[in-house]
């Protein structure tokens, strides 16, 4: 083969390559968007079984068709405390298992047979129609999920004609020496482990790096006894993926990056010891045999399975070496943000439900907010305006924290279901912020009456007490609808504004009635107005994010 041929090949080659990551690419992201961030949801509500979790994991990883994916996500929900670190482990494991299914997919390509039917199951058969039914949906369907739908069998398409071009671009290596003789060196399982291990760190995905060993099975020139470990080497790799991601997370989110790579290293080592020493009495003939890409699928398959069914019954043992691993030097505080973890991005639907939830915690921080300074009006309390303080800072770090990741997340591919959820969210967070701002200003206006030595009259307080309490009940039937999503009680909060408007326009014309009468001081007229304009305008935010989620439905 001339330099020029073997340039070309290696250029198809990497183009191929190309190829075969944005197909698993795109197909990766409709499956994702089709699945809305449930798959991650039933995670979430993970029980302490471990088959559960094991088959959960498996289950999770075949349908999104990346391990990596699901043990970035685990290692979130882990940093995030939403998962425990021995119910991590079950799901690690299943990922493991789970991930095989691309290999078998790919297993295809190497289908020979004469039969029509048989000839079907080829990549190179459907591929194309998969294709051309994919376009269509994306060109013109209107439904955003069969446009996703489209954009599965596209990309799937996509990374079938990536390997069939990565395995034609490698064919006419077989008549090469050279590439046989490096090959061959690889059969070494120390060194084709390192280079297995080295390529899946490189691309970052087990699924795609197999899809190379697979297509090299072209050659005719790869032996099982290179392949396999090789395949020990790529499990190995993928942990690179999840250990990047922990780097900056809690100490158990690291400790769930570890336990990912201990599962591999030991389930390998094991393997390796095993099977060699075996070989060295009980000669494994089909080692010295051209490998196949559904021969390779078995071998990935069985290691997989094999080292699950080894480890599980350890995996408290797992978790130790772990915590051994990561030490607990100084107890670590819980951070109320944890879950708006970066990592969650990447499924959209599953970080905009955990915004939900902080934005639930903001929610009840602001009501609890409302409550110390309405009932601050009969009842002083001088340490109040102190807690309160620091409440409101907590208030506007929420509102912070959580409008800078829902712009980051406004930047990804979103339902649009998705986007207007994240825009009713970006509201309704500001409408609180300005709900506890306001209860900030009641706490100084309480602060100068009572400096002021004279008190809030007693007739006017009466009737402030029960426009107060009117106040706190709208804001209470508010977070209630903002956390259920009750859209009944949404109604009856516009009702509630109502008749708060009704009641503020009372104080106001009695308070201007008494002051005409000089039944109290001008200075104790403006706070009693000011007090009443603040509990008003309490009431038309409330009012917002009852529209908000009305206008959402």
């Amino acid at each position: 083969m001339s330099f020029t041929d073997m340039f070309f090949n290696a250029l198809t080659l990497v183009g191929g390559l190309a190829l075969f990551l944005y197909g698993m690419n795109v197909m990766g992201e409709g499956l994702t968007k089709v699945a809305g961030g449930r798959l991650e949801r039933i995670l979430e509500r993970l029980t302490n079984n471990p088959i559960k979790a094991v088959l959960l994991g498996a289950g999770v990883t075949a349908v999104i068709q990346s391990s990596s994916a699901t043990t970035v996500t685990v290692v979130g929900f882990v940093n995030s405390g939403i998962m425990k670190l021995g119910q991590a482990i079950g799901v690690i494991m299943g990922a493991n298992i789970g991930t095989t299914v691309t290999s078998w997919l790919l297993s295809l390509t190497g289908i020979e047979s004469g039969n029509f039917f048989v000839q079907l199951l080829k990549p190179t058969s459907f591929s194309p129609v998969l294709a051309i039914i994919g376009i269509i949906l994306i060109m013109g369907a209107k439904q955003e999920k069969r446009r996703d739908i489209g954009a599965i069998l596209l990309g799937f398409a996509v990374l079938m004609f990536g390997m069939e071009t990565m395995s034609g671009a490698v064919k006419p290596l077989a008549d090469v020496p050279e590439f046989t003789n490096i090959l061959t060196m690889f059969s070494n399982p120390v060194l084709g482990l390192l280079a297995g291990a080295v390529l899946t760190a490189v691309i970052q995905s087990s699924s795609a790096s197999v899809g190379i060993l697979q297509a090299l099975c072209a050659t005719g020139s790869l032996h099982y006894s290179t392949a396999l470990p090789i395949i020990m080497g790529q499990n190995i790799g993928t942990c690179v993926t999840a250990l990047l991601s922990s780097v900056g997370a809690s100490k158990n989110a690291k400790r769930a990056a570890l336990v990912h790579l201990y599962f591999n290293v030991i389930g390998t080592v094991v393997f390796m010891a095993v099977f060699y020493l075996i070989h060295a009495f009980v000669d494994f003939s089909f080692l010295g045999t051209p490998a196949n890409a559904a021969g390779i699928a078995v071998i990935h398959s069985c290691f997989n399975i094999g080292a699950t069914l080894l480890l599980l019954p350890f995996a408290k043992g797992l978790e130790k070496l772990a915590l051994l691993s990561v030490r607990q030097e100084d107890e670590e505080t819980g951070d109320e943000f944890a879950k708006l973890d970066v990592r969650f991005l990447d499924t959209p639907a599953l970080a905009l439900e955990q915004c939900k939830k902080t934005a639930n915690d903001m929610a009840y921080l602001t009501l609890e907010n409302i409550g110390m300074v309405l009932g601050n009006l009969t009842d002083y309390d001088k340490g109040m305006p102190k807690k309160l303080k620091e409440s409101e800072e907590r208030i506007d770090r929420y509102e912070e924290k959580m409008t800078d990741y829902l712009r980051r997340l406004s930047a990804r591919n979103l339902l649009e279901k998705d986007n207007q959820e994240l825009n009713m969210l970006l509201y309704c967070i500001r409408d609180f912020e300005r709900i506890s701002d306001h209860a900030c200003n009641i706490m100084k206006l309480e602060e100068k009456m009572v400096k002021s030595k004279k008190g809030w009259p007693k007739k006017t307080l009466a009737e402030l007490s029960d426009y107060a309490r009117e106040v706190h009940d709208i804001v209470r039937v508010t977070v209630s609808v903002f956390t259920r999503q009750d859209a009944q009680s949404a109604r009856h909060v516009e009702e509630m504004e109502e008749r708060i408007d009704k009641a503020n326009k009372k104080i106001k014309k009695q308070n201007m009635k008494r002051l005409k009468k000089e039944k109290y001081s001008p200075e104790a007229g403006l706070f009693i107005s000011e007090l009443s304009i603040n509990l008003e305008r309490i009431a038309d935010h409330c009012e917002n994010i009852a529209i908000s989620f009305l206008d959402n439905e």
